[in-house]
């Protein structure tokens, strides 16, 4: 019996997996990570009534200095026996800001600050509380290439700078920025398992396109109605279908031997493209990561797994 650390619990997808972990048979315990308030407590009381054992750890993920702060919660949790061992951490949270321009509390672009750095810092902090056998799941998007849907919907793919680059707000193109973020997921991922040891897997989920969720809130209304309408559409990925996957690849035994970044598309490993695997970006990826929290931490402007990792 273990515990769970979830980013991003509160709405969508994250919610969704929240209460099918509350209602699995595994009952571990739920680390809620997010948005301190009624959203938070919401969930963590629906997560009780299933059963659960459930923590609310406020964070905005858009400071470093909160996520430094959950990571600190949850470890005085786990020592005092408050929370299980940490079994899974389940880098779920996502955002897509509609202007590159806009800057995180750290200065840093913010699509690419709360989808990775953020997560990057959570993972460096909490590594060294995980019991293995382990899990990290993080949350990936097709987007980083944009198959034939997103190409449909002209949703744009990524298009990859240096690290230091693409946390710099900038004007640019919103979609694209997600896109890029999607992709450090991936070779973050990879370059995670190299160096996290046998007990500690690693992969990345996608949950298909769900249109009409909490991730494009700061759309324009018109085209948030459009996604909403989409959602509709039959075949199309909902928070009702993707979240219990989600939940089931943090517990379930059917993917145990998930390792090295395998990319799950709802309930399927599949293959990603040529781009997604490389080693000199991966590595540089890292090492700009831990450059990015470092100077962070140390209150500096911008000049990853975090400095904790290397």
């Amino acid at each position: 019996m273990t515990s769970v650390v979830i980013t991003g619990p509160t709405r969508g997808l994250g919610r969704a997996a929240v209460l099918a972990m509350a209602a699995h048979p595994a009952r571990p315990d739920l680390l809620l990570v997010g948005r301190g308030g009624v959203a938070l407590t919401g969930v963590a009381d629906e997560a009780r009534a299933l059963g659960a054992v459930a923590h609310e750890i406020g964070c905005d993920l858009s400071r470093l200095a909160d996520v430094r702060a959950a990571a600190a919660t949850v470890r005085e949790l786990l020592a005092s026996g408050a929370a299980r061992p940490l079994g899974a951490l389940v880098a779920n949270a996502g955002a897509m800001s509609a202007d590159t321009r806009q800057a995180s509390a750290d200065g840093f672009e913010l699509t690419f600050a709360v989808n990775y750095l953020a997560h990057a810092q959570l993972i460096g902090d909490l590594l060294g509380s995980l019991s293995a056998p382990a899990r990290i799941v993080l949350l990936g998007s097709n987007t980083y290439y944009a198959n034939v849907w997103r190409r449909l919907l002209r949703v744009p793919a990524a298009r990859w700078q240096d690290p230091v680059e693409l946390a710099r707000p900038a004007a640019g193109s919103a979609g694209v920025a997600y896109s890029n973020a999607k992709l450090a997921v991936l070779y973050y991922a990879h370059e995670l398992q190299r160096r996290v040891g046998p007990g500690v897997g690693v992969s990345v989920f996608e949950p298909g396109w769900m249109p009409g969720t909490a991730l494009g809130r700061g759309a324009p209304a018109a085209l948030q109605a459009i996604g909403r309408g989409l959602a509709r559409l039959p075949g199309v990925a909902t928070p009702e279908r993707s979240g219990p996957m989600l939940a089931s690849i943090a517990l379930d035994e059917r993917w145990a031997g998930l390792r090295d970044g395998a990319f799950v598309v709802r309930d399927t490993v599949a293959q990603v493209r040529p781009t997604a695997h490389d080693r000199d970006r991966e590595r540089r990826l890292w090492a700009a990561t831990g450059e990015l929290l470092s100077n962070s931490r140390d209150g500096s402007s911008i000049s990853v797994a975090s400095p904790e990792l290397a």
